[in-house]
């Protein structure tokens, strides 16, 4: 059972990335404050008192998308929402991971408590119910266009609830209605607009950016080790993280990274051996240059992760209910539930993670290579080159690898496809934004792992000298997991085990400021 306290949604706060987190990855339980409670019966309320004015309301008592004109009538309202689900639920692929379920989940959860949806508390409880009895809907992968909401993959869950569908619970594949019943749970009959609020919004896809955020934030620090470990296994010069350098280039990451840099080298005895009579005048740019990309890399990033923050605390679906201080709402339809706000910086984010990799590798290749001869290191690390071939496929993995992750820096988000008998014609692709972005990570993930691999191998090959204080812990830290290569052996199990080891923070430290 999750040992933490259970997360409280209260409609006033959003949500942060590790909570969504605590949530999806390690089961920790959600409740529905009170106050939050309070605010969405009262919005429910202020819905229930427009129902019988004769007026047509999108999405409330009429049909959807270019069938809104369609006034529906009272005795049809169920039906609406029921049958807008059923039909709704038309994704394809295989099925999301149950971190990714959970993640959307709770996502929609805290945008519908925020008391302006229009929906009954108990539709908000079920999909915490939901959670906290680790029952998972089925949700195939492709569907969503990322802009009337993410419709299809969040129709595919509120099946569940209604007691059709799939879920998975302790990893079977079951009927929805069985999953409920096996809990205690009823299915939910669902109320005028309800069936709308549970699909029309980014859920997925807000929910997918909140653990790459995570995920990527792991990964960069790993980066920034593995790129300062690079540097004293190549022997390469310190010089040019000079912060006078980088006051002139008048670029803040790359400063901040400049000086990241020193720290983790500090104490550095490999940089003084060759101090004297090295008769290189520069380093290749992935590692004078490393700074500027890493610098650009971080700014861009830095952004990105803002507009995460803000998509947290958003209310995303449509039409809105705002309270009048009458009896009478106001009643807006407008575009929440356009998913460029998240496309757009996922998009950004696959292009610094193709970065983030590419430039890993190319220091890789430099290290393995051994064309420069002042590295002192023997050809692909091996140790007995030519009888024994060493990591020299390690950075063939590596470059097959970032040959993928530049076809996943093609933006998503700038090719339209029109839905909807072109009521819908501009739509985001933030889905495809996040899954390239969330495959970028994992692919990247496997790079910096190999730079470690090679650069931890490559500081020892120099003992009795020794890289700075903060490296020589990573280098402990890999060896928790990984033997120094003393003859040839696979290195895929070593790679799995330090990309295990970014996964579990291992490697966390705090940027110089």
């Amino acid at each position: 059972m999750p040992s933490n306290p259970p997360l409280i949604l209260d409609h006033t706060h959003p949500l942060s990335p590790a909570a969504i987190c605590d949530v999806a990855r390690d089961a920790r339980r959600v409740e529905l404050s009170a106050k939050a409670r309070s605010a969405v019966a009262a919005c429910r309320a202020h819905l229930e008192a427009v129902l019988d004015d004769g007026c047509p309301h999108y999405g409330i008592n009429t049909g959807f998308g270019s069938l809104s004109q369609q006034q529906i009538a009272p005795a049809d309202l169920e039906n609406l929402q029921r049958n807008l689900i059923r039909s709704h639920a038309a994704g394809v692929g295989e099925p999301l991971s149950t971190e990714i379920v959970r993640a959307m989940m709770l996502v929609l959860a805290a945008s519908l408590s925020r008391g302006i949806s229009g929906v009954r508390p108990l539709v908000v409880e079920h999909i915490l119910h939901l959670l906290n009895n680790d029952i998972t809907p089925v949700i195939p992968e492709s569907g969503s266009v990322g802009a009337s909401g993410d419709l299809a993959p969040l129709a595919h869950a509120v099946l569940v609830m209604i007691g059709e569908g799939e879920a998975f619970v302790d990893g079977q594949r079951i009927p929805g209605g069985q999953a409920l019943a096996n809990a205690g749970l009823e299915p939910i009959q669902l109320g005028a607009k309800e069936g709308l609020a549970l699909i029309n919004g980014t859920h997925l896809m807000s929910a997918r950016f909140a653990l790459i955020a995570t995920d990527l934030t792991q990964l960069f620090d790993a980066a920034l080790l593995a790129n300062a470990m690079s540097i004293d296994a190549a022997r390469a010069s310190h010089s040019y993280l000079d912060p006078r350098v980088y006051q002139a280039r008048n670029q803040p990451g790359a400063a901040q990274i400049a000086s990241t840099m020193r720290t983790l080298l500090k104490g550095s005895t490999i940089v003084e051996s060759h101090a004297d009579n090295d008769p290189r005048v520069q380093d290749p740019y992935s590692f004078r240059c490393a700074p500027l990309v890493m610098g650009a890399v971080l700014d861009s990033i830095r952004p990105c992760l803002a507009s995460l923050e803000c998509e947290l605390g958003a209310v995303t679906d449509n039409p809105l209910i705002f309270d009048t201080g009458t009896d009478t709402p106001d009643i807006v339809s407008a575009g929440c539930f356009h998913g460029m706000p998240v496309a757009l910086p996922m998009d950004t984010l696959a292009i610094s993670i193709a970065h983030l990799a590419g430039i890993a590798e190319r220091r890789m290749y430099h290290i393995l290579s051994v064309f420069d001869p002042e590295s002192k290191l023997r050809a692909f690390m091996s140790p007995q080159p030519g009888v024994m071939s060493g990591f020299m496929i390690v950075q063939y993995s590596a470059a097959a690898i970032c040959n993928e992750l530049i076809g996943l820096a093609n933006p998503a988000s700038v090719a339209n496809l029109t839905t909807c008998a072109n009521m819908e014609d501009y739509n985001s692709f933030g889905p495809r934004s996040a899954a390239k972005a969330a495959r970028g990570v994992q692919l990247a993930r496997s790079v910096i792992a190999a730079e470690l691999l090679c650069s931890a191998q490559g500081i020892e090959a120099h003992r009795p000298h020794r890289s700075g204080d903060r490296v020589e812990e990573a280098i402990k830290t890999i060896r928790t997991v990984v033997e120094p290569l003393t003859q040839d052996r696979s290195p895929s199990p070593d790679i799995q085990a330090i990309e295990r080891l970014i996964q579990q923070d291992a490697f966390r430290f705090e940027l110089d400021s």
